[in-house]
């Protein structure tokens, strides 16, 4: 690993390095969570599942909307719920 000398490095320098950094990590960190994810599909297929059926699936319950218990007097069209 090379020596940096930071404290010569100018305020711009240094936020690029940040970013760069910040970058470099978070993809690094993808590709091992997806490492990770390639290996416990192929032990879960090993064993005959799937890995979603092992860990499940989180699904989010889609909410129906209210039915209308008001109704406009004079009009019948505007409905509302509350």
């Amino acid at each position: 690993m090379a020596d940096y000398n930071l404290a010569a490095l100018s305020l711009g320098e240094l936020t690029k390095i940040q970013e760069d950094v910040a970058k470099a990590i978070s993809t690094h960190q993808d590709w091992q969570k997806a490492e990770a994810r390639a290996l416990d599909e192929a032990l879960a297929q090993n064993q005959g599942y799937y890995l979603a059926e092992i860990v499940g699936s989180k699904t989010k319950t889609a909410h129906s909307p209210e039915t209308a218990r008001y109704q406009h007097s004079e009009h019948p069209a505007p409905t509302w719920s509350g």
